[in-house]
């Protein structure tokens, strides 16, 4: 698996709330050659530009089904990759309630409910099989990257005074 390194690839605009690229849902990636690599190149400096962990492609206003990832486990381990045409085939354990944000949201963070561990299975940038684990923070960011290549964002499984303050918050930052 070619992973973008900083320095390569090309900082894009970091689509925010209200663009509708943010929510639409994303279309199945079907050509892997040069011109996704680059895509895929672009994703890593955008999102490190961006001090992220983890950003879709629509987020750059892309819509296809791609996210790029670098973060780390609940055991401290660094996970750094890409999966293409992503599937969230398990979301399981315990639920955490912790900080989380989004590039899409600059500034704005809430405690937001997500599973202990996340199985997310789709293909490389070659097209090749590829099956990505996570715990802790990690299984926050695939769960997080797989909802918006679904038209959602975090704020979307929000629920109750979490949700109330989250709209507030979105209320008076655009004012």
């Amino acid at each position: 698996m070619s992973e973008a390194v900083r320095g390569r690839g090309t900082v894009r605009p970091i689509r925010m709330l209200g663009d509708p690229v943010l929510r639409t849902e994303c279309d199945p990636v079907r050509t892997f050659d040069a011109s996704l690599e680059r895509l895929v190149d672009d994703m890593f400096a955008s999102m490190y530009e961006a001090t992220g962990a983890g950003l879709a492609a629509n987020q750059i206003g892309v819509p296809l089904q791609l996210f790029v990832y670098d973060c780390k486990d609940d055991k401290g381990r660094r996970h750094v990759g890409h999966v293409a045409n992503p599937r969230l085939v398990a979301a399981d354990g315990a639920m955490l309630d912790d900080q989380e944000g989004c590039l899409s949201l600059p500034g704005l963070g809430f405690n937001t409910l997500r599973h202990a561990r996340a199985v997310v299975e789709g293909v490389d940038i070659k097209g090749e099989p590829v099956r990505v684990e996570g715990t802790g923070y990690f299984a926050r960011c695939l769960q997080h990257e797989c909802g918006h290549l679904r038209g959602e964002v975090y704020i979307d499984v929000l629920t109750g005074e979490a949700r109330r303050e989250a709209m507030r918050a979105l209320r008076a930052a655009r004012r």
